[in-house]
Formats: C-alpha cells, sequence, structure tokens
C-alpha cells in the first residue's frame, strides 16, 4: 500500500461557538479542535483508508499527547514526531462567516515547536522509508526562518529517495513575517520560487500562482487556468501535475466549488464537475465550515493518484474536487467523509437525501 507522508504544524483551533463574535463569545466557552494544512491532509488520507503519517515538533505536555491520540485515532501513525522541551503549541482562533460577514482567523504561532525546531531534529531515513509520496504546504516555510530552512532540508531528503513531492502552496499573507526587509508577498515568491525545483505537484488556486510565484495577468476562466497550468510547469520542469481549485464566493454562506488537472506528460487537461461535458461548479448555498476544504481536495487527490482504479486524470480531479466540496459540510479542519460518500457526489447524488 502506497505510503504517504505529510509535514508541518498542527495546532489546537479554538472556534467561537456557532456564528458569535470574538466579543460575544469571550469570555465564555471556546470549541477546541486541532488543525493544520498537512495534520489535515494526513487525517483526510487516513480515514479514506490510505497509510498516512504526520510529522511535526510539539511539546511535552498534557495537550500535545491530546492532540497525538486525536490524529492516532483517525489512523494517522505519528512515529516520527518529535518532542522537544522548548517551544509550546500553537493556537488559531476561528470566527465563522454568515452571509456578508466573512470570516476571521487570528493567528498565535510564534515560538511553536516546529518554528524553533532544527533539521538534525527528525531521523530523514526513517520517515521516508517506504514513502511514496510527501506532502507540505507553503504555510510551514512562512512560519519562521528556521522552518523554511526546515522545509527545505526535508524537501532535499525526500527527493534524495525518489519521493514525489507534492505542495499546496496556501497563500496566508499574515504569516510571512520573518524577513523584515521584504513584503510578505516578497517573502513567499522568494522562498516558494527556491522550493518548486523539487516538486512534482502543484496544488493551489490561480492567486497562490500570483502571490508566491509571481505569474501575473492570467484571468480566472477555465481556459485562463490551462494556460497557467502550462505557464508554471514551463518555469519548473520538475512539476508534473498541477491542480488549482476553482471557487466563487457568492456570500461567506454561500459558494461554488470545482477544480482542474493538468497532466504536463500529455498536456492533457481535466474539470469537475462537468455540465453538458462543460466546466462547472457545485453550488454549496449553506457551507457548514469551509476551513480545511483545500486540505480535503489535496487528500482526495494523493489518494486517487495511489489508487489504481482512480489513476486516469478524469477520475483523479472528479474524486479530489468531491471530497472538496463535501468538507463543506463538516464542522471542524478534518475532513470526516468515506470514499462511498464521494463517490455518491461524483455519481450525480447532490440531493443531501436521508439514508435509510
Amino acid at each position: 500500500m502506497s505510503r504517504i507522508v505529510t509535514f508541518g504544524e498542527i495546532m489546537a483551533r479554538l472556534a467561537t461557538p456557532g456564528y458569535k463574535r470574538f466579543q460575544q463569545a469571550m469570555p465564555g466557552m471556546m470549541e477546541v479542535t486541532f488543525a493544520g494544512a498537512e495534520a489535515s491532509i494526513a487525517a483526510s488520507l487516513a480515514y479514506l483508508g490510505r497509510s498516512s503519517s504526520f510529522v511535526t515538533a510539539l511539546p511535552k505536555h498534557a495537550i500535545a499527547d491530546s492532540c497525538i491520540a486525536d490524529l492516532r485515532s483517525l489512523g494517522v501513525a505519528t512515529d516520527h514526531i518529535v518532542r522537544t522541551d522548548s517551544g509550546r503549541l500553537g493556537l488559531y482562533f476561528f470566527e465563522r462567516g454568515i452571509n456578508q460577514r466573512s470570516a476571521n482567523v487570528i493567528y498565535d504561532r510564534d515560538g511553536s515547536a516546529i518554528a524553533l525546531a532544527a533539521e538534525n531534529d527528525f531521523d530523514w531515513e526513517a520517515i521516508f522509508e517506504g514513502a511514496e509520496w510527501f506532502v507540505i504546504s507553503g504555510i510551514t516555510p512562512a512560519i519562521s526562518r528556521s522552518a523554511s530552512v526546515l522545509c527545505t532540508r526535508a524537501l532535499n531528503e525526500a527527493v534524495k529517495r525518489g519521493v514525489k513531492v507534492a505542495c499546496d502552496m496556501n497563500y496566508r499573507s499574515k504569516l510571512w513575517q520573518w524577513e523584515p526587509s521584504l513584503t510578505p508577498r516578497e517573502l513567499a515568491t522568494r522562498t516558494m520560487r527556491a522550493l518548486m525545483p523539487k516538486v512534482t505537484l502543484f496544488v493551489g488556486g490561480r492567486e497562490d500562482a500570483e502571490e508566491m510565484l509571481g505569474i501575473q495577468g492570467i484571468g480566472s476562466q477555465p481556459q485562463d487556468l490551462a494556460e497557467l497550468a502550462r505557464l508554471i510547469v514551463q518555469q519548473f520542469a520538475s512539476i508534473k501535475l498541477v491542480a488549482m481549485t476553482r471557487r466563487e464566493s457568492v456570500t461567506a454562506s454561500d459558494n461554488k466549488f470545482g477544480g482542474m488537472l493538468y497532466v504536463a506528460e500529455n498536456d492533457r487537461v481535466s474539470f469537475s464537475p462537468l455540465e453538458n461535458g462543460q466546466p462547472s461548479l457545485y453550488s454549496i448555498s449553506d457551507i457548514v465550515d469551509r476551513l480545511g476544504a483545500g486540505d480535503a481536495f489535496t487528500a482526495g487527490l494523493l489518494y486517487a493518484l495511489t489508487s489504481s482504479d482512480l489513476k486516469a486524470s478524469d477520475d483523479v480531479i472528479s474524486f479530489a474536487v468531491a471530497a472538496g466540496c463535501l468538507a463543506h459540510s463538516i464542522d471542524g479542519d478534518f475532513n470526516y467523509v468515506s470514499r462511498s460518500e464521494i463517490e455518491s457526489l461524483v455519481a450525480g447524488n447532490s440531493s443531501g437525501r436521508v439514508r435509510r
């Protein structure tokens, strides 16, 4: 069975109940779960039955123990999580958006264990033993200068062992602050362009490519995204696959969602969903929680790419987009959705009727 390794930061997520503002909820009860892009991808893969391993650094205390137990309960391997005497568990605070009011995220991640971790803290040989894919995101190198160095080392170790690399770009302007002489966008572009020559699968959206790769002047229509994918491959020969989400936001609670996969080998472009053979979008008119939908999309891609019966590009993107679509119905960052539920949506069963 294919083994997929993900690497990054996991945090405690503190969300206000329902749609309360921070000022309404605090002081008071907050909903606490665990979250982080790479951890969410590993959790989704494990829930689908794929062998996944999450690698990070966490402090030695009971809350970090609970975090690890949560991952293990889903089947995620945590053997290579490093426990440290320095650093803390990162946090983020989440206020859900609704209708015309946007969601709000406040990060509290400075000085976290992974932000302070060193290259030699990790047993790279053991981490990559038997791995087929290695997954990082553009979030981890944004955390700190040392985390950026750590990501570069991790990618080098993966490539040296023939492990394919997937990078989910995830531009976060609030995080790219560790080089004061550069704007967040300049720092992100410089850092991520240096990592791209090691990447096999690029995952992101049009905005990610603009903000982190400096590719400008591309529209948002389906044919524009196909051209953008070709430009990415032209600039970075190592990239063989480009996957992009497509999102239209009507309001915070009403979005449309779809995606595209470009295969460089045969210059093939596949979209999902389709309507009358043309690129379309799923309508999601009552979003429960959109955080983690992109992670679910990435997990769906990797699950399909490592499944013998889903490797055709049309099947890969259909599975990934359906996984991302359904993640909007799940509270929290982890996508508790099964393969049968994803395939049911791919088959056109989108009415949400009660199963009896």
